[in-house]
Parts: structure tokens; C-alpha cells; sequence
């Protein structure tokens, strides 16, 4: 039996443990129903996708039409405006099948400057809350990679759900998602096995669920096996468990970019650094590899242009070997 809680003040019952739907772009529709069916059966009651997770929506809507055990939707938009936004909500509804969605995310805001244009006028929040008075989405929420963003929002006191990555490696979350449950919004993690560079992943999984503050972690799967396994983790870590996180969090820390950016204003080139790195876990982590190769193409600079002056080695707080890096991301994305 999964353990279940209440999705802060939204009021939504789901179990701690999710179901990400990044991974099953990469399934056929027969595979990608298999694996989401055998997570409802065992008791998920929380999935998580977004509009530019290609075909996502449409492969959870097939699987979840004509059940009974509906489990609580989140969906995301793209788009910084709010006909955009309308726009994509109607579309999600339409591939989910649902005619309604419990919970619709702001996507991936990531500076405080983004984070004011899409809460103000005309903004895909002013979107969001259109649907939400028609009764097409029930509550809001935001999605970033960077804590100081999250942060940023939950002072403006305007949703109900956030989501962050959160994982062994990068804990520079667990603050804000502190303050998030305190002020009663429901919290959800996204990366609980770092982009799937964690082993094993039972441990990685103990450690996101041990967080008191953490309503729903939601892994990406694209096996049953891998739902099987996720889906069965409880308990505390063991010692040994730990240990192996540790060597684990000490090899990836040496080449994990954590995206807080400090590298971008110093790059001459004007290359985006954490953008390209990001695309990159993509391709090696979850096998995106057609999905990455697009979106690295389409970006005007790309990590060939780098001088190595070394400027953004300077500025990373974690020393990362950014030069060699985006050598590596170029290889395999070009």
C-alpha cells in the first residue's frame, strides 16, 4: 500500500510517491499505457506531465480513459502569456481526455524577471486563473530548477503548488520547499534521482521521502520493472545505503550542474551554459537522444563557439569542469 498524503492546501489526496511522465515520450503508445496502467494498479494517485513533453499527455489520457481510479493530474504550460497559456490548457485537456485538470504549472521559470512578466498583466498566469473560473483547472502551481525562484514566488503569495528538484546531490531545494510547506502549499519534487545518475535508486528515493516537507516525489518510468521497484521502496536508509549515495553524490557532483547560472553572464560568447548541460542529462540520462539533438540545434550558439577562456569555471560554485563539459555535450548532441 502507498503511502498517501494531502497536497497542502489544495486539499487533493495523492501518494508520496508519483509517477513523472518525461520518460515515455520515447514509448510506443501500447508500451507507454503498459507502464502508466501498471503504476495506477499498484496505487499512484498523482501524474505529472507538462505540453512540451511531446506526446506525454496523449499516452497518459489513453491510459487512464475509462477508469474510475482517476488519479490527480498536473499539467504544465510553456507559454509566458495568457492566451498561450489558454491555448496550451485546452490542449491538455483535450489529449488527457479528462475534461478538466487538477493542477496546472507555470513551466520552468527560471529569473525573477520571467517570474514578474508571467505573474502580471496579460502574463500565463492571468491564463491560468481564466481556466480556473471556466472549472477547466481546479488549482495553480509554478515549476522551476532554481530555489531562489521558488522563493521569489512563494512571497508573492499567489499558488498553491510548487515544484523543485530535489535529490541527494542537489539539496539546495530543501529550504524553500521548508517554507513552502509551512505556508500550507503543496510541494512537489521533480530529479529525486538527479536526472537518473543516482544509484541505487531505492536509496535516492528513501532519501527525497524522509523529507517531512515533501508531499509527492515524482520518478520518471518507462519500464514496469522500474515502477515495480519505485513504487515498492519504503522504510529508512541503511548505513550502507547511505554510503553509496555519498560516493554516488561525490563522482556526479564532480560533472552535475545544478543550473543556478552564475556561469551565463560571464561566458564572451554568449553561450547558455546551463541550457546546453541541461539538454545534455537529457540525452545521456534519459535516452532523449532525437528530442536533445533538436533542441541543441536550434539554439544560435552553440558550445563549439567556447574560447576557453575559463571565465565561467571562475564563477561556478561548484568547480565543475564546464570546458570540458560542453566539449562532451557537443560530441554527443552535433
Amino acid at each position: 500500500m502507498l503511502e498517501k498524503t494531502v497536497l497542502g492546501r489544495t486539499g487533493l489526496e495523492v501518494t508520496r510517491t508519483g509517477f513523472g511522465g518525461i520518460p515515455i515520450q520515447k514509448l510506443s503508445m501500447d508500451d507507454a499505457v503498459s507502464v502508466i496502467t501498471r503504476a495506477l494498479d499498484m496505487g499512484v494517485k498523482l501524474i505529472d506531465t507538462a505540453r512540451v513533453y511531446t506526446d506525454s499527455e496523449l499516452k497518459i489520457g489513453a491510459a487512464i480513459a475509462g477508469r474510475k481510479d482517476r488519479p490527480v493530474l498536473v499539467s504544465k504550460t510553456y507559454s509566458r502569456n495568457a492566451d498561450g497559456a489558454r491555448r496550451d490548457i485546452d490542449l491538455s485537456v483535450k489529449n488527457l481526455g479528462t475534461g478538466y485538470i487538477d493542477v496546472y504549472l507555470l513551466h520552468n521559470i527560471n529569473s525573477v524577471e520571467l517570474l514578474d512578466q508571467v505573474t502580471g498583466r496579460d502574463g500565463a498566469f492571468e491564463g491560468i486563473l481564466n481556466r480556473q473560473a471556466d472549472g477547466v483547472i481546479g488549482f495553480n502551481g509554478i515549476s522551476s530548477h532554481k530555489p531562489d525562484i521558488i522563493h521569489a514566488a512563494l512571497k508573492k503569495d499567489l499558488f498553491d503548488v510548487v515544484e523543485l528538484p530535489l535529490n541527494f546531490i542537489e539539496q539546495e531545494s530543501l529550504t524553500v520547499f521548508k517554507e513552502a510547506y509551512r505556508r500550507d502549499v503543496g510541494t512537489i519534487v521533480m530529479k529525486p534521482l538527479a536526472g537518473g545518475v543516482l544509484k541505487p535508486a531505492s536509496a535516492a528515493l528513501k532519501f527525497v521521502l524522509s523529507q517531512s516537507v515533501v508531499h509527492c516525489v515524482i520518478p520518471g518510468m518507462q519500464t514496469i520493472n522500474e515502477v515495480e521497484e519505485n513504487l515498492s521502496v519504503k522504510g529508512s536508509l541503511s548505513r550502507d545505503e547511505f554510503e553509496k549515495l555519498l560516493a554516488e553524490a561525490d563522482r556526479w557532483g564532480k560533472k552535475f550542474c545544478r543550473k543556478c547560472e552564475y556561469c551565463l553572464p560571464e561566458c564572451p560568447q554568449g553561450i547558455n551554459i546551463t541550457m546546453i548541460l541541461l539538454f545534455h542529462i537529457y540525452f545521456r540520462m534519459y535516452g532523449m537522444t532525437e528530442w536533445a539533438r533538436n533542441r541543441y540545434g536550434a539554439l544560435p550558439v552553440k558550445a563549439e563557439a567556447c574560447k576557453e577562456c575559463g571565465k565561467c569555471q571562475e564563477k561556478c560554485p561548484y568547480n565543475l569542469p564546464i570546458i570540458e563539459m560542453l566539449k562532451e555535450a557537443h560530441c554527443d548532441m552535433n
